[in-house]
């Protein structure tokens, strides 16, 4: 039997049918396809498949469409009706796949990295693969992860590899090197950790929080940021809160741009702190961080090279005890000549400083030993690791902060562990709203059900009474029917609805939700609302 014609035109149906072997020549018969439409006895691993490729069609397929042809209908009949029900009885799965500074260089994440305004493109591609429903990325100097929900953990893991190897240039088998997956209940705990502070190179350090909350901010109003990713985004900036609210984790914690200042100071002769000649390449958060730390350790005068002066000035205000010197980009080599130590901190997505450069600068100030030191905080990288090469310079990029968070590491791994227990409880409470959403379906075309009912009942009573009727009655007899749904209703929906906070009473509640759905005959219902669902997100 030929693939019917309600599904031409919807690649991820087609995709899914070629891939299982489903379409088949008009004159194959049953026995000779065991995965065809026309199939009347499946093996069941096969007849898990059939429900899923429906669910994943983008065609319109509701009732108020024009009538399909009677082929259209048997086939589509045909797939509803089987037990094949991968997708649909298995709940889709919150998956992240990643590289960090734990698993992964910079060299590597560098090429990963997408800028904030890439981010509503990604999240569209990636919802355009065939198994994820919904994604968001979190891309910053220290990590770059892709959350998505996707109906297969298998496929959906494969397409979005696939898709970071095209989008980066990096072989597939060298992104599965230094990737890390991570699934449902892990995916929870890891992005919650992270939002902690857990994850970082500098345990509790906060700007990680900051950008979990722009993953929110951007995600907005972007198709394919749905409930799911979106709230599991919202509840991790809750977690973050709490742990550095009640565990003090960020007490004394470094962060990053802490750690750069840290590390070029351990770098030079300590006489050296407070005369070295300072300059900074972007005034932006971390830049703006960095001067901070300076002017903390001494470091009073310095230089900074900006694209414009206004944050200069903002920034020189905060700071009115501190010399701060502005010069726009061009002046950027010169001033480099000026300085003994230069960090790097821009959104270029290239070097802003190679081999040649280095060589054609003068030697840094003997007092530091004549070598002028880059530190370079950005990703991807504002200075080439060649400049290693040239005996006046030498390089640190973000996996060199290593060093310095190593010794305060001992008090903040003990906070670590108190957070880890907000973080279970809170991964529980989520994992309990998710379980909710479950039953949202049911309860939904349960209500509606059983207003369908009373109104048609209302309508024969109404009937029977005349045309005489004053508004008063009709209200009344209008309230009578709803008071009486709502009292009937009432059992039903309070067995559907569960706090999740043990899991005898989620497992009764899906049973609940499974027995209602045969009685009433509501899981049909429910398969073409989740038809006409994603029919709207293809359109």
């Amino acid at each position: 039997m030929a693939v019917s014609s309600a599904f031409v035109g919807c690649p991820k149906l087609e995709t899914l049918l070629n891939h299982h072997n489903l379409s088949s020549s008009s004159s194959s018969s049953p026995s000779q396809t065991p995965l065809g439409l026309n199939c009347v006895r499946s093996s069941p691993r096969n007849n898990r498949t059939r429900r899923g490729l429906i669910q994943r069609a983008r065609c319109e397929l509701s009732a108020s469409d024009s009538a399909p042809n009677a082929a259209s209908i048997s086939a589509l009949e045909q797939l509803k009706n089987s037990a094949a029900d991968r997708y649909t009885k298995e709940r889709s799965s919150i998956v992240v796949i990643g590289l960090s500074i734990h698993t992964a260089p910079v060299e590597m994440r560098e090429k990963l990295a997408i800028p904030e305004a890439e981010w509503p493109r990604a999240i569209g591609e990636l919802c355009g693969l065939n198994h994820i429903e919904e994604a968001a990325v979190l891309s910053t100097c220290n990590r770059m992860e892709i959350y998505v929900l996707a109906l297969s953990q298998h496929r959906g893991v494969k397409e979005v590899t696939e898709w970071m190897s095209k989008t980066s240039g990096i072989p597939v088998s060298e992104i599965c090197q230094h990737r890390f997956l991570l699934y449902n209940k892990d995916a929870t705990q890891h992005i919650f950790e992270v939002s902690a502070g857990l994850d970082s190179l500098v345990l509790g350090e906060g700007q990680i929080l900051a950008q979990v909350k722009q993953v929110v901010k951007v995600g907005q109003g972007v198709n394919g940021f749905g409930r799911n990713i979106s709230g599991l985004f919202k509840h991790a900036i809750t977690v973050g809160k709490r742990v550095r609210t009640e565990t003090n984790i960020a007490a004394g914690a470094v962060s990053v741009s802490s750690a750069a200042v840290e590390l070029a100071l351990m770098k030079l002769p300590e006489s050296s702190h407070t005369s070295a000649r300072m300059l900074i390449i972007g005034a932006g958060k971390m830049g703006k961080l960095v001067i901070k730390h300076l002017v903390a350790k001494g470091c009073t005068r310095m230089v900074v090279v900006n694209r414009s002066e206004e944050r200069v000035i903002a920034i020189r205000e905060e700071m009115p005890g501190a010399e701060i010197v502005y010069r726009p980009l061009d002046e950027m080599l010169a001033s480099a000549a000026e300085a003994d130590v230069v960090f790097t901190s821009t959104a270029s997505e290239t070097p802003l400083f190679f081999k040649e450069h280095a060589e054609n600068l003068p030697p840094a100030c003997p007092e530091i030993g004549g070598v002028r030191l880059f530190v370079d905080i950005s990703v991807p990288r504002n200075v080439g690791s060649c400049l290693n090469e040239v005996e006046t310079a030498r390089v640190y990029n973000v996996d060199d902060l290593k060093e310095v968070v190593a010794a305060n590491k001992e008090d903040r791994l003990r906070k670590a562990m108190e957070a880890q227990t907000i973080i279970a409880e809170e991964s529980n409470q989520f994992e309990a709203w998710r379980d909710s959403l479950e039953t949202v379906p049911t309860i939904k075309k349960l209500r509606a059900y059983a207003e369908r009912i009373r109104m048609a009942e209302l309508e024969k009573c109404l009937s029977k009474m005349g045309d005489d009727l004053n508004k008063k009655t009709t209200r009344a007899v209008d309230d009578l029917s709803r008071g009486i749904v709502n009292r009937f209703l009432h059992g039903p929906m309070q067995h559907l609805r569960c706090d999740g906070s043990d899991s005898r009473t989620l497992s009764e509640t899906l049973e609940n939700m499974h027995a209602l759905n045969r009685m009433y005959g509501l899981e049909k219902d429910i398969l073409e609302e989740k038809l006409k669902a994603m029919t709207g997100q293809q359109k």
